[in-house]
């Protein structure tokens, strides 16, 4: 329950600090970092607008999403506490929660009968298929260097105590953060502040989406950045696994959790303020750059369990 709540505080402040870090890297005093919650409540207490082409999967799709990652979000431990879902294989059911909850927007972007929604829905499907190969090698790496196949077990047994274990956990940590960029569509992959459809790709599958609907899709965004980060911050924990039942490391593994989670969200902010988008032919050539590194990543654990 630790690691949950500990997620949702993330989740509440990560949106502000990019927003401020983007802000004042281009010079501007911007909004306060509350303020993409202020318009997600503000999104909250309005209504729906559905159009007469859609169907009831364009009505529940929102709610799915919301729902799939809420329960990705239960399968992360936090330091030697136990997730509140796990079992052997739950990496592999975290994934596809998650492939669950956007599989539906995009069928809910083609229920509208907008080509421009269909077009944004075809992108994300052809960047995940790219991306998850990535997550798939990196996990199964890892479990093969631990020895186990949960989330749970997987964090309990990682330790990086040579030159060759810290070099996979810097190139967890680098792919893990670049996937979160393209798990939420942003920079370079996707740019979330513009306009034009032809360019957009997670934002042109919400254009018929508004009030509480909205307001949904954007909460599980924040929450989706915050599990990646949780992914992250784990590894900087187990030092003190060992003494994870006191209070005094309890509340240790806190504040270096929440402070890996800011650091993460600066990094977002600046890695999204000094980038530029690339064009649309360069986003597959990138997201499969993101799988030679899992295979690194890979190869370096053949090399310490001496299978090779």
């Amino acid at each position: 329950m630790i690691g949950l709540a500990l997620i949702l505080i993330s989740a509440f402040f990560f949106p502000g600090v990019i927003l401020q870090t983007k802000a004042k890297a281009s010079g501007r005093y911007g909004a306060g970092i509350l303020q993409p919650w202020k318009d997600i409540w503000r999104l909250a207490r309005k209504g729906s607008v559905y159009s007469t082409t859609t169907t009831i999967i364009f009505q529940i799709a929102p709610s799915i999403n919301l729902a799939a990652v809420i329960c990705a979000m239960l399968m992360l431990p936090f330091a030697n506490q136990p997730a509140i879902l796990s079992f052997d294989g739950d990496v592999v059911m975290f994934c596809y929660v998650l492939s669950l909850g956007r599989f539906f927007m995009i069928l809910a972007a083609m229920d509208t009968g907008s080509p421009f929604e269909g077009m944004g829905a075809n992108r994300e499907a052809l960047f995940s298929v790219f991306a998850e190969p990535a997550f798939f090698i990196l996990m199964g790496s890892l479990a093969m260097f631990t020895e186990h196949t949960s989330f749970d077990s997987i964090y309990q047994h990682l330790y990086f105590e040579d030159y060759f274990s810290s070099l996979i956990g810097i190139l967890a940590s680098y792919l893990l953060v670049q996937m979160a960029m393209v798990e939420n569509s942003r920079l370079p992959v996707d740019d979330p502040t513009t306009h034009l459809e032809l360019t957009m790709i997670h934002e042109v599958m919400t254009l018929d989406n508004s009030g509480i609907d909205m307001a949904m899709l954007q909460f599980a965004s924040t929450l989706k950045f915050a599990i990646f980060g949780s992914l992250i911050a784990n590894f900087f924990l187990q030092p003190h696994s060992v003494l994870v039942a006191s209070p005094v490391a309890l509340a240790m593994n806190s504040i270096v959790f929440l402070v890996i989670q800011f650091i993460f969200s600066v990094m977002v902010g600046l890695l999204e303020s000094f980038r530029a988008r690339f064009k649309m032919n360069k986003n597959p050539q990138f997201i499969l750059t993101l799988s030679s590194v899992a295979v690194i990543i890979f190869f370096t654990v053949l090399i310490i369990t001496q299978k090779i």
